[in-house]
């Protein structure tokens, strides 16, 4: 029997796996499955879903009736091993975890400092970013650029999540590109400044940055990336941390309506008077 446990964003996207490989590998329906096997009928469903953790022979069985041999059984446990931790940490580029959090979240809250927030960069800012980066080979790029701009689809869902962005002027001030990958970049921003709140350059930063997924059903997910690694954590005390983080930005950003008017700054002002020293209000 499956045992149950509070699923992850890894262990959701293993399980979406699972299903994906069902699916391609065989005809069969999740009861079909599941009768064939001997098993439950919610039993394929909820494996699939990452809300159980399959024993060593569920998933052997599972995988083979998929068509899969021993060495692809031998991988798929490494990889399943932590599934269920509270912290889970991949390497870098790892997108498809990222990609499945944000896409099944009813909230994400984001704070940048450095860049802008993947969701709302342009295709050509993004190059430039990985190219700036120096840890990308060229022929990565492109595909790693695709995959960027293709999660920016759940923007645009009917039933898209609430997001609020906070970024911090001083990735406004970093130039990735030329003049004008920057000026589309701030009209874009612009466009999507209902979500965005500045944080004034004058306030210090003491956060590389980080995110927070809310669910409908499932435990909240904090999130941080560096050039190194990727951390999802599902640690009650961590997602409380999270949570201060986020009310204090509420409190030292600027408001809907001085963002708005932040931005409109950068989109019409020349690149060399925003580098200009000296204070600028808001």
């Amino acid at each position: 029997m499956a045992q149950s446990t509070p699923s992850t964003a890894y262990s959701r996207d293993l399980g979406d796996e699972l299903r994906r490989l069902r699916e391609t590998c065989t005809d069969l329906k999740g009861h079909e499955v599941a009768s064939r096997l001997g098993w439950d009928p919610s039993k394929v469903s909820t494996i699939e879903h990452g809300k159980a953790r399959p024993s060593e022979i569920d998933l052997v069985q599972f995988l083979t009736m998929c068509g899969k041999d021993l060495d692809y059984f031998e991988d798929f446990k490494r990889r399943y091993r932590n599934a269920f931790e509270e912290y889970i940490v991949q390497l870098p580029g790892n997108l498809r975890t990222v990609a499945m959090a944000e896409s099944t979240a009813t909230k994400i809250f984001s704070y940048n400092t450095l860049t802008v927030p993947g969701l709302l960069q342009t295709a050509q800012y993004a190059e430039c970013l990985c190219r700036a980066a120096g840890m990308t080979l060229e022929e990565q790029i492109s595909p790693l650029v695709k995959a960027r701009i293709d999660r920016q689809a759940i923007l645009r869902k009917h039933d898209r999540p609430s997001c609020l962005f906070y970024i911090h002027e001083l990735a406004l001030r970093q130039q990735f590109g030329g003049d004008q990958v920057m000026a589309d970049q701030y009209l874009q921003l612009f466009f999507s400044a209902h979500m965005v709140r500045v944080v004034p350059a004058d306030v210090p930063v003491n956060s590389a940055g980080i995110l927070l997924w809310e669910y409908e059903k499932a435990m909240p997910i904090a999130y941080a990336e560096t050039d190194l690694t990727q951390v999802f954590v599902q640690d009650r005390g961590a997602i409380a941390r999270t949570r201060l983080i986020f009310d204090r930005l509420a409190e030292i950003a600027l408001d809907e309506e001085q963002s708005r008017r932040k931005l409109a700054e950068y989109v019409n002002s020349p690149r060399e008077e925003l580098d200009a020293p000296g204070p600028r209000m808001a």
